[in-house]
């Protein structure tokens, strides 16, 4: 189910929502010149979470992996990107957008069931 084109276009939705809740919350929750600053790293350092940590061979990805981690390591940074998207959302004070997210968020995982059980069932990188 969830290398099906229409999950796979989610999770990219989901992933540059999360992506871009970080510099919301850059913007929104701090003061100058830290404002300024937190726009731009938060988003990129998710991002360059998100694409360093990787299992090698995952089908929803080049298969390539910048760092092979074992599938859960690489599920523990999935879960700390996008629901620390929403997290960001409501520090921002966007608490009607980060529940949304979060809804969103527990029904893809619900329907993507077949990927976090392989996941969990992968060995750890050699």
């Amino acid at each position: 189910m969830s290398l099906n084109p229409a999950m796979l276009a989610l999770r990219l939705l989901l992933e540059l929502t999360a992506i871009s809740s970080f510099g919301i919350c850059g913007w929104r929750a701090f003061d100058s010149p830290w404002r300024f600053i937190l726009v731009v790293v938060l988003p990129v350092a998710a991002a360059a979470l998100w694409g360093t940590f990787a299992v090698p061979r995952d089908p929803s990805r080049s298969g390539a992996a910048p760092v092979a981690v074992p599938g859960p390591v690489r599920l523990v940074v999935e879960l700390i990107v996008l629901f620390g998207g929403a997290a960001a959302l409501w520090l921002a004070g966007l608490p009607q957008w980060a529940l949304i997210c979060t809804a969103v968020l527990v029904i893809y995982h619900a329907l993507a069931y077949d990927r976090i059980t392989w996941l969990l069932t992968t060995a750890p990188a050699a």
